[in-house]
């Protein structure tokens, strides 16, 4: 028994409470003593029935309205009943509840009832029974529209959260590129180096070559220290991209201005560095670098592109050892951007020390189409080449960071056309 029903069955009691008093009192002197008890105890009767009304509303209202017909004291009983029906029963239903109701109880009016006062007890029974139905069906349309509200915030929530899963799998997605990107190039150089080294010792033990000295010993040993160092920041700064992202979620965080930042990333201003540490690594690399002075293209486009060249050179470091590798990149605002990366086939099947994940070439054709461009890769004449197109429309040039040079500038000595960068060092 819920409060509701409590409520309703000790109105209708009250109700009838009060009719008796009115009785006593001289009200409806025109009712015969006999049957003011009747009333009193059919009123108590009816309110009592209000007891079934959350399981059987149809039922009971139409019992409440059949008392009512011959019963004043149950008016209000029947008040409760009929809006009741109307709030949670197709109206139609409420209707005829109300006219059987008002037919029934029309040998009360016309036995009863003295003659001049006939049509205004008709009239104000009509008004009753119209209010009921009126107000039942106001309730159900609040409650309909409370229903929709709780619908569409529901609907909302389950939108925010399938929004919120979706965002945090690009994210995944992302970061998973860019662990790729930053791993697989700088632990390709560190396996180069060793293996160079390797091949190195395994030659002068068979008597082939004279063993190492202390200083290539030392520089191969300081490179591939070096390597493993950057490695190990780069994927650092690579999963403070993933913390970062989760306090933000999250809405804590270690410190001040550390929810929701990130390191930043590579882009075109650091092409230098990682052609002076390919060439560093003994790869054999030549590039041409042509843009406009001043102008660079958006960030995201800007860091696509490094990536471009540096899966370039880390493809063509497992797949073709020692191959020269040429680097080329061109355009300009309404011009786009081409970012090119080629070197020879090897001969034969070239079977790769470097392990990968097969998933490289994959990932960065996605990066490519998310900022509107397009990746190219394959034999083509006896070498293969990666070729990527991005956007870089008209207007203002992007801004770069302080302290890094232009695109089309190197911060060390450039890597000339037509020439290869070397380091002597263990081979």
């Amino acid at each position: 028994m819920t409060w509701r029903t409590v409520v309703a069955v000790a109105a209708g009691l009250l109700w009838t409470v009060l009719y008796a008093l009115l009785y006593a009192a001289g009200y409806n002197s025109y009712v015969p003593p006999w049957l003011r008890g009747v009333d009193v105890a059919l009123g108590a009767a009816a309110s009592v029935a209000l007891l079934a009304r959350p399981r059987h509303p149809l039922g009971t209202a139409v019992a409440v309205g059949l008392i009512s017909a011959v019963s004043s004291a149950s008016v209000a009983a029947l008040v409760i009943a009929l809006i009741g029906l109307a709030a949670r029963r197709p109206w139609w239903q409420a209707a005829a509840v109300a006219t059987g109701t008002l037919l029934a109880g029309l040998p009360w009016f016309l036995l009863l009832v003295p003659g001049h006062q006939v049509s205004f007890a008709i009239a104000v029974t009509v008004l009753l029974l119209s209010g009921c139905l009126g107000w039942g069906l106001a309730i159900k349309s609040r409650l309909r529209l409370v229903e929709r509200l709780r619908e569409d915030v529901l609907r909302a929530r389950a939108d925010r959260d399938r929004r919120l899963d979706e965002a945090r799998a690009d994210e995944r997605r992302r970061i998973a590129r860019e662990m790729h990107d930053v791993l697989a190039h700088r632990m390709s150089l560190l396996s180069v180096h060793a293996g160079a080294l390797a091949y190195r010792v395994r030659q002068s033990e068979q008597g082939q070559a004279p063993p190492p000295t202390a200083e290539e010993l030392g520089a191969a040993v300081q490179v591939i220290r070096d390597n493993a160092h950057r490695a190990l920041d780069e994927l650092g700064g690579v999963l403070a991209v993933l913390r970062a992202a989760d306090t933000a979620r999250d809405g804590v965080g270690d410190g001040p201005g550390e929810e929701g930042t990130a390191p930043p990333q590579p882009t075109l201003a650091d092409l230098d560095r990682l052609l002076c540490e390919a060439a560093d690594s003994g790869q054999r690399v030549t590039a041409r670098v042509e843009l406009p002075e001043g102008a660079a293209p958006a960030d995201r486009v800007g860091r696509s592109a490094y990536r471009v060249v540096q899966e370039g050179l880390t493809n063509a470091r497992k797949h073709a050892p020692g191959a020269r590798v040429e680097v080329r990149v061109h355009g300009g605002p309404g011009r786009g951007l081409a970012v090119s990366v080629r070197n020879p086939l090897p001969v034969g099947v070239a079977v790769s020390e470097i392990p990968g994940a097969g998933a490289g070439l994959t990932g960065l054709a996605e990066r490519v189409g998310l900022d509107g461009g397009a990746l190219a890769h394959g034999p083509d004449g006896g070498a293969f080449r990666l070729d990527a197109e991005l956007p870089w429309p008209e207007g203002v040039p992007a801004p770069r960071p302080s302290g890094t040079a232009a695109p089309g500038e190197l911060a060390r000595p450039p890597v000339p056309a037509g020439s290869a960068v070397r380091r002597p060092g263990v081979r």
